[in-house]
């Protein structure tokens, strides 16, 4: 009994050790790595971290952090993240955000953003790279605003983002946000009518993402890793009379230019292309081409209302067939 005890203790005080030193080191490396930035021309800094969480976890609780990317002149602040992972693998992080807003700022503007109950759980592969593994954002109740006015709102938020194969740059992505509702910023942008449904009745996407390089640390510190190919098995959304269903198969260039089929299915087209034209989307000269073609297609359905189309994105243009619609977006990640 007695070298039970001792081994019980000796176990007990290698534990303690480990998760002072762990503990320490965590702390030193969250301090090396602001400084780093500060060394690289960032803004970044933070009020306090607090540690605590022994003898099974490691709870850390920083406040006021604050970073502004040079580059991109992107700058985030909030009042405080907490950080929780298990004492045995650091890997497995949860992140919660506080729930008043977080601000973001950029050379386009100032924006808010305030999430209930929001959390993060992120799979990190073991190294000192951090290679995201898995991801699984949920949220309730969240809201984006502008200065301009409201943005964007819903009822909740889930997220989810899979890596296909260890060391792949590839990832699964699955989003779904219920009582999704457009502000007044888009809609006035959209001109929406003053009697349209106020939320979405659906929004949903599913899809596969190759990049030029695993998400890993260097996404913070270095820059972020660019779409090489995007396959959208599915993008659903229902607002008010419109119903729209997305599929695609796409390339993307090293300068974002995507290029492959799009198929589209959507039901009462011609108030999308209203929304489209008044979004800038869609220019007014093309849109006379465009509906000519579209009713066209629609008729052939059998359904004047509804439409089911291939699209060709190629040389940074939209085509349906031959008849270019606009120019293809250019997909970066700044």
């Amino acid at each position: 009994m007695r070298r039970v005890i001792w081994a019980a203790l000796v176990l007990a005080l290698i534990w303690g050790g480990w998760w002072i030193w762990a503990a320490q080191a965590a702390r030193q490396a969250t301090e090396q790595w602001f400084a780093d930035r500060r060394a690289e021309g960032w803004q970044a800094d933070f009020g306090g971290l607090d540690v605590s969480g022994f003898p099974l976890r490691f709870d850390a609780v920083m406040t006021l952090p604050a970073l502004v990317d040079p580059e991109t002149g992107v700058a985030v602040t909030t009042s405080g993240v907490t950080f929780s992972a298990p004492a045995w693998w650091p890997g497995d992080v949860t992140v919660r955000l506080p729930q008043d807003p977080v601000t973001f700022a950029s050379p386009e503007g100032r924006a808010t953003l305030d999430m209930d109950q929001a959390v993060a759980h992120l799979r990190l592969k073991p190294g000192s790279a951090l290679d995201l593994e898995a991801a699984q954002v949920t949220s309730g109740a969240w809201s984006l605003s502008a200065h301009m006015g409201d943005v964007l709102s819903a009822a909740d938020l889930n997220v989810s983002v899979q890596q296909v194969a260890a060391g792949q740059a590839s990832y699964t992505v699955a989003l779904n946000a219920a009582g999704l509702q457009p502000g007044t910023v888009p809609r006035t942008a959209l001109r929406v009518p003053t009697n349209w449904p106020l939320t979405f009745d659906k929004f949903a996407l599913d899809m596969q993402v190759a990049f030029d390089r695993v998400w890993d640390r260097r996404a913070i510190e270095v820059a972020r890793p660019q779409p090489r190919s995007l396959r959208i098995d599915l993008a659903e959304a229902a607002w008010g009379d419109l119903q729209l269903r997305a599929a695609a198969d796409l390339t993307i260039d090293a300068q974002g230019t995507p290029e492959g089929t799009l198929s589209l299915q959507a039901r009462n087209w011609r108030e999308m292309l209203t929304l489209a034209e008044a979004a800038g989307v869609l220019p007014s000269a093309v849109r006379p081409q465009a509906e000519s073609v579209l009713s066209a297609l629609a008729q052939a359905t059998g359904d004047p209302r509804s439409i089911n189309v291939d699209l060709t994105l190629r040389k940074g243009l939209i085509l349906l067939g031959f008849v270019p619609l606009g120019q293809a977006p250019q997909l970066v990640l700044r």
